[in-house]
């Protein structure tokens, strides 16, 4: 599977605040760095045996984003196909105080993701693996056959999975994202814009449960159908090649309501 592309770094808007963990990378960043403690990103995980270098692909794109400018498991996930670069490591400073964690997408034409399945593409997971306190979620949702939203809607999801807010996946833009959480508060904010339109807020403060530290996934959780236990059955098409373009990725402290828009 062809998973995310990154934009390289080349700022089309400034940061405001001041950046706790930043994943975004330099012009002359190559692929290989992705596979050694020089990335942003833990190099082991969350992949199958392939190393990250395998996994990338440096695109193409019109415009930046907003803000850019080991051995096979013993016990495989044959259900999910998973692959998402970790940003942070469950205990760092982005799981304390008021945080807003940033990223972009833009769909890769050659690379369609098939809505037919379910797929997660940027979580704060748990660091017990047991939930997330927030998900972007996109697709057909498991079990179900045909849902509101529909399933070529984006839905952010909170602690609960309840979809706090959704909007159409757009094929030929930027999609700009930010969630705030307040980890003391247990709140979300979600924030949302398109191309290089300033980030607005698209819900109000709500009630979240942040605790469970854990640290920020992005890049693709693709589940299967026609399964019993999710991750260990289920029905995936063969010589998968799906992918996302991302961007614009970075975890800032928003102490005092600062947030880069």
């Amino acid at each position: 599977m062809i998973l995310p592309h990154l934009a390289v770094r080349a700022l089309s808007a400034s940061v405001q605040c001041p950046v706790v963990l930043d994943g975004r990378i330099s012009q002359n960043f190559t692929l290989e760095n992705f596979d050694t403690n020089v990335s942003p990103y833990n190099p082991g995980f969350t992949k199958g045996s392939d190393p990250w270098s395998k996994i990338i692909l440096f695109p193409t794109v019109p415009t930046p984003s907003r803000f850019d400018a080991a051995a096979p498991a013993e016990n495989p996930q044959l259900g999910f196909r998973r692959a998402g670069l970790l940003l942070g490591n469950g205990s760092d400073a982005s799981n304390q105080g008021v945080m807003t964690f940033h990223w972009s997408a833009m769909q890769d034409s050659a690379r369609k993701l098939n809505l037919t399945h379910e797929y997660l593409t940027s979580f704060h997971e748990t660091n017990d693996s047991g939930g997330a306190q927030f998900a972007l979620q996109v697709g057909l949702p498991l079990g179900q056959n045909g849902t509101e939203p529909p399933k070529e809607n984006w839905k952010m999801l909170d602690r609960n999975n309840s979809v706090v807010f959704t909007t159409p996946l757009k094929f030929d833009t930027w999609q700009n994202w930010a969630v705030t959480l307040d980890v003391p508060q247990n709140t979300m904010q979600v924030f949302f814009s398109e191309g290089n339109e300033p980030l607005k807020a698209v819900t109000k403060v709500l009630p979240n449960n942040n605790a469970g530290g854990g640290a920020l996934q992005i890049g693709m959780l693709k589940k299967p159908t026609e399964t019993k236990t999710v991750a260990n059955d289920g029905f995936q098409e063969s010589n998968l090649s799906e992918g996302q373009i991302l961007g614009g990725i970075f975890v800032e402290n928003s102490a005092n309501g600062c947030i880069s828009l």
